[in-house]
């Protein structure tokens, strides 16, 4: 069958189509993208302005047409923290049912990390044994550990590269005192995060998904063999440490020039790194791999373990 995952997060609405069937690999057959960057739209009292609102009904019903376009069988419409956590978030949920006919499903933080837990462990197997997955998206850093599909622990915490971006990176570029007070956020909310997985063994692999890592994989990290014919990224802390403050002194217009760095992340790609940084050293993390299924995959194999 083919399916269609969208995605409403805090920084784009993501619309996945793939042919897909029960016990195989979903294959990728469309893609469409609209960058909204829903933090800038937020009142000083957590509410989505009507400009946001209307980009995100604008957004939602094209992601819709394009679904209609590529005879999607089923649409799985999912929204992220910054639906989830917004004042006006249920009535603008009702008004993109009402105005577009697609109901959002809105997930939690922990659905989040476990669902991206599901989707890497079936990318690594069984042999990859226990798993500790960092995933930062626009508002949160999902972040799950185990040796099962579902993860022992799997939490959410309000660390997301957007978000982190709006309340501590004010200049572009930022100022050394801004960076600094971010990194000292992230290492306090991390330190109080740890006491969840004390007592877990030590992970045999640690893996980062979301667009985000992969964007600083490509600009900082390295690749080593992989499965088949494919490569796997990898990132390390040094190579963070080495590019988070080189792309701190370049403003964001200018990003886009180097490898990885897409315009839709370029706003937040700082805090991003900021923010991997922070957890690979309140975890003592020294290197990571990169998956390339995250959160929109794992939707998918939920929806067809459902149907089995």
């Amino acid at each position: 069958m083919r399916l269609g995952v969208l995605d409403v997060g805090s920084n784009t609405v993501h619309l996945l189509v793939v042919d897909a069937h029960a016990g195989a690999q979903p294959v990728p057959m469309a893609s469409d993208k609209a960058v909204l960057r829903l933090m800038r739209y937020l009142t000083t009292e957590g509410a989505i302005t009507e400009e946001g609102c209307t980009a995100v009904l604008e957004s939602v019903r094209n992601a819709a047409e394009v679904a209609r376009r590529h005879h999607v069988d089923d649409l799985l419409p999912f929204a992220t923290s910054a639906l989830r956590e917004a004042v006006n978030g249920p009535e603008l949920l009702a008004r993109v049912e009402r105005e577009t006919g697609v109901a959002l499903q809105v997930l939690s933080g922990e659905d989040e990390a476990r669902l991206t837990f599901l989707a890497v462990r079936r990318w690594y197997g069984w042999s990859a044994r226990d798993i500790l997955l960092f995933d930062i998206g626009g508002g949160s850093l999902e972040i799950a550990a185990g040796a099962n599909e579902v993860p022992a622990v799997a939490l959410s915490l309000p660390l997301g590269a957007g978000r982190s971006t709006i309340g501590f990176l004010h200049d572009d570029p930022p100022l050394p005192a801004q960076v600094s007070a971010l990194r000292e956020h992230a290492a306090a909310v991390l330190a109080e995060a740890l006491v969840a997985f004390e007592g877990l063994p030590a992970p045999h692999h640690v893996v980062g998904s979301s667009k985000t890592i992969r964007s600083l994989a490509k600009l900082a990290g390295s690749t080593a063999e992989g499965f088949g014919s494919g490569e796997r990224m990898q990132l390390s802390r040094s190579q963070l440490s080495d590019w988070v403050p080189r792309l701190a002194r370049i403003p964001a217009e200018a990003r886009p020039a180097l490898p990885g760095i897409t315009a839709d992340r370029t706003f937040q790609i700082v805090a991003g790194g900021i923010v991997l940084h922070a957890a690979m050293a309140a975890f003592g993390v020294t290197e990571l791999e990169v998956s390339p299924w995250a959160l929109r995959e794992g939707i998918i194999l939920r929806y067809l373990d459902h149907l089995e």
